[in-house]
């Protein structure tokens, strides 16, 4: 009898995994069956998805478990945090790879392109499953090597350079985590995700190391959650294709390392713990550094994706300052702007994928006029922009509402000078923009403007910034409903805190 409880885990990262296979496989002219691989895969990992979270919701265990070494299990096991992220990650690679296709139309390499594209989502799928902190490792490392091919895929002495900054940082990062998970493993065995009280004992005999190693933890994955000062690839890695910069920012690598945040305070020391040996405040004033940093230099760009890149190192963190207030209020937020984020930073970069590839437009300075040129492109990247900032009713408010409201629940009140101080920041360098897209009269003709059919552009480049900003403002208007981002998160921060 076929036990689902403990194959649906591998089917989810089979789906993409299998689609990779077929891509590498089939000849590169073949585009409309590589595009009908892809999309079919797309569409049966968010159904799988939806059926294991359903499942979870009903207090169902989906776990994949086997022996890899003589005392370390591989282990793939669906939790409230993991669903959350792995739907995430589903539901943007549907978009992603629509728009991926209408991107890259007619041009060369698009068969290694998606081949790798399919493993680095199949990685960031093992990521959200992992059950231990072996099998999270595993998927980490995949993740950098999957997603390297992407980044240097132009093939031009600029992006390969991105590429090589990008690898240096990513395994130097990984390095450092493995000195951690080994350390740890050395005290207190193969640890996993779930049960409570792992490292109590171990606190009490041994509280300097298991500090040190937290240390070693969070630098090793503040390097993919780009917190200063690791943040150094991601502006380089701009070079990319835009839908490698929404993968980048909103679906996998950036957001991987934010959730391994989430997982180490959660799920490795538990977050009492984690309070107990005073290495929450820390991790809060390195979020709150990165924010303000991030904002500042996002305000100095001229690039549209840079300032969108210091926009994603700012705004990411805002996960890991939510997660240090240490009250259920701040992890809502935290964990809810790790939702609401992908959702309006891919909108962004969609549309900046857009102007350029419609309008040749890639600085700011050009995008005078470019609401009357292209509306829908425009629109879906003013309720992007307004979410980032903050505003009701996008999804971004909600996400700032309960950080605050954690921030006075946790006596933190420096945390709302912070919020301000970056909401302020991400109004001084969003709204000039949107003031020359919709305000400013167009004076000089674009850099080399195509007509992509009767739209904005391509209906393949236009329909997925317009779901996803229609989603990020969904998100906040229907936030109440039993359906919406907030209520899972609720959910995730009830078993935390009311165990």
């Amino acid at each position: 009898m076929l036990d689902w409880y403990f194959w649906l885990p591998l089917l989810v990262l089979s789906t993409s995994l299998v689609a990779s296979g077929f891509i590498f496989w089939i000849n590169e002219n073949r585009s409309q069956l590589r595009s009908g691989i892809n999309l079919t895969a797309a569409v049966l990992k968010i159904a799988l998805v939806v059926i294991i979270l359903l499942g979870v919701m009903g207090g169902e265990v989906y776990e994949t478990r086997f022996a890899l070494l003589a005392d370390i299990d591989f282990v793939l096991r669906a939790d409230a945090l993991g669903v959350m992220f792995a739907g995430l990650s589903s539901v943007l690679w549907l978009f992603t790879t629509i728009y991926a296709i209408g991107y890259l139309e007619g041009t060369p390499n698009r068969r290694r392109f998606f081949g790798f594209f399919g493993l680095c989502v199949a990685s960031t799928l093992g990521i959200a499953f992992a059950g231990n902190l072996f099998t999270f490792l595993i998927f980490y490392e995949l993740l950098t090597l999957s997603t390297y091919p992407l980044v240097v895929h132009r093939g031009t002495a600029k992006a390969l350079r991105a590429g090589k900054i990008y690898l240096i940082y990513t395994l130097g990062g990984g390095l450092v985590l493995l000195m951690g998970v080994l350390w740890l493993y050395g005290l207190a065995g193969d640890l996993s995700f779930y049960g409570r009280n792992h490292l109590d004992a171990l606190a009490v005999t041994q509280p300097a190391a298991l500090k040190w190693i937290f240390f070693l933890l969070i630098a090793g994955l503040s390097v993919k959650a780009a917190m200063v000062p690791f943040h150094g690839w991601l502006p380089q890695a701009m070079v990319a294709p835009a839908p490698v910069s929404a993968l980048l920012h909103a679906v996998a690598v950036v957001k991987a390392g934010a959730f391994g945040i989430v997982r180490v305070v959660y799920d490795v020391y538990g977050i009492t713990l984690t309070w107990e040996l005073g290495l929450l405040l820390p991790l809060g004033i390195a979020a709150a550094v990165t924010i303000i940093y991030g904002s500042i230099r996002a305000l100095m760009q001229e690039d549209i994706k840079k300032r969108l890149a210091f926009s994603t190192i700012s705004q990411v963190s805002y996960i890991a300052l939510g997660i240090s207030l240490f009250g259920p209020a701040g992890t809502i937020g935290g964990l809810v702007h790790l939702l609401h984020q992908g959702l309006m930073k891919v909108t962004l970069f969609f549309c900046a994928g857009n102007y350029a590839e419609t309008l040749g437009v890639h600085k700011i300075k050009d995008l005078d006029g470019a609401g009357r040129r292209m509306p829908g492109t425009s629109l879906a990247f003013t309720i992007g922009a307004l979410g980032m900032i903050g505003v009701p009713p996008v999804a971004g408010f909600i996400s700032k509402w309960y950080l605050g409201i954690g921030a006075v629940a946790a006596s933190n009140y420096w945390v709302l000078g912070v919020l301000v101080a970056s909401s302020l920041l991400n109004a001084a360098y969003f709204l000039p923009v949107l003031y020359r897209i919709w305000f400013r009269p167009q004076e000089q003709p674009w850099p080399h403007e195509r007509v992509l059919g009767r739209w904005d552009t391509s209906l393949w480049l236009l329909v997925p910034a317009l779901v996803t900003a229609a989603l990020s403002l969904l998100a906040g208007v229907f936030a109440a409903s039993g359906f919406s981002p907030l209520t899972w998160v609720e959910l995730i921060t009830s078993r935390e805190y009311l165990p």
